[in-house]
């Protein structure tokens, strides 16, 4: 099974294509519009994944960002966990004192 699944992985055909906001079908706009007012699209990239179409949405309001993804017809499937933040370097600590 495990071999089964690498070479449908790697015979997988994704393309990923930026979008303008003007030309995302109007189901996403609405969606937007409606459950969340007061954001912007920031960033549209239409993604064909074996002849499967989503589109990643990227929406801001000040500080706040999501990134949202719909299907081919614009209805909303899920919204993507924000990045992990950087981890935050740490002081060196120093070697122990030779005797």
């Amino acid at each position: 099974m495990t071999l089964i699944m690498a070479v449908l992985v790697a015979n997988a055909q994704i393309t990923k294509v930026q979008v303008k906001a003007s030309d995302l079908p109007k189901a996403i706009t609405d969606n937007i519009a409606k459950n969340y007012a007061g954001y912007t699209i920031k960033e549209a990239t239409k993604i064909t994944e074996n002849k499967v179409v989503t589109y990643d949405v990227m929406v801001h309001k000040g500080t706040a960002m999501e990134t949202l993804v719909y299907d081919k017809d614009g209805k909303f499937l899920r919204k993507m966990p924000p990045p992990a933040a950087p981890a935050a370097a740490s002081p060196a600590t120093p070697a122990p004192a030779k005797k």
